[in-house]
C-alpha cells in the first residue's frame, strides 16, 4: 500500500515538474505549515470539529512526510518502526500506562 502512495506523489510531481522546489529544508517547512493548518481545525472548539477538513489536513501532513522520506531515500515503515522501538524503551508500560508524563520524569 506504501508503495502505491509512493508511485502516486511521485507521478504527481513528476507531472508538474515539482521536485526541484522538494528540498528537505523546504519539506520540512510544508510539514510544518501544514501540521499548523491541522491544528487551526481544532483553534476554537475542540469538540465541535470538522471531520473532513481535519482529514484533508492530515493528508497532507502525511503526503508532505513521505516526499520528505522519499527525497532522503528512506522508507517510512523503517524508520517510524525504529523510532517506535525506542520510544518503547523510553516509555516502558509499567512506568508509563494511563499517565502522559514526560519520559525524563517517569
Amino acid at each position: 500500500m506504501m508503495e502505491n502512495i509512493m508511485k502516486e506523489i511521485k507521478q504527481f510531481n513528476e507531472e508538474r515538474d515539482w521536485g526541484q522546489f522538494h528540498t528537505p529544508e523546504n519539506l520540512a517547512k510544508s510539514i510544518s505549515i501544514e501540521a499548523n493548518e491541522l491544528l487551526e481545525c481544532f483553534q476554537w472548539n475542540s469538540e465541535n470539529y470538522n471531520k473532513e477538513d481535519v482529514c484533508e489536513e492530515l493528508a497532507d501532513v502525511f503526503t508532505y512526510c513521505i516526499q520528505m522520506a522519499m527525497k532522503l531515500d528512506v522508507k517510512p515503515e523503517e524508520i517510524i518502526l525504529k523510532k517506535l522501538e525506542k520510544t518503547k524503551k523510553k516509555y516502558p508500560v509499567e512506568k508509563s500506562k494511563g499517565v502522559s508524563t514526560k519520559y525524563n520524569k517517569l
